[in-house]
């Protein structure tokens, strides 16, 4: 019996395993960190790429004399330098462009992305995660003031 006693406190001040389980303890918590790290600055990355492309839409709109060739003008800057973004894919970005309903002396291009092909819902079961329609406008005035 005294040999029982002696391996069961050998066993018991022995450390050899311990660095093991304190990683399988660790790892999954920061491996979850990790994923939702990378998660959201790729769609904080293409939220802001929808961003600049409804600015630089409304801008590029402030050339038309009227509301129907500004919206064109908006549309057509998107067609041509949407494709610019990388994140971004010119079939799922839906554009509105008209003048603002509270004020009329104002005119608004509103873009919205459809990300969902975006790798980042692979880890929808895994961290909570922001809605998959990206909607970002710009404003403009009429009059250049």
């Amino acid at each position: 019996m005294p040999t029982v006693k002696r391996h069961l406190r050998s066993a018991l001040r022995d450390r050899g395993g311990s660095a093991a389980v304190e990683f399988a303890l660790v790892f999954p918590i920061g491996l979850i960190f990790f994923c939702g790290l990378v998660a959201y600055g790729l769609y904080f990355s293409v939220a802001h790429s929808v961003q600049q492309l409804a600015a630089d839409a409304a801008r590029a709109s402030v050339g038309g004399l009227d509301d129907a060739e500004r919206g064109n003008i908006a549309r057509a800057h998107i067609a041509s330098s949407g494709g610019n973004y990388p994140l971004l894919k010119i079939d799922r970005l839906t554009v509105t462009a008209q003048p603002l309903s509270a004020d009329p002396a104002k005119f608004q291009v509103r873009v919205a992305f459809d990300s969902a092909d975006l790798p980042i819902w692979l880890f929808s079961g895994l961290i909570p995660l922001p809605p998959k329609t990206i909607e970002r406008a710009a404003i403009i005035s009429r009059g250049g003031f």
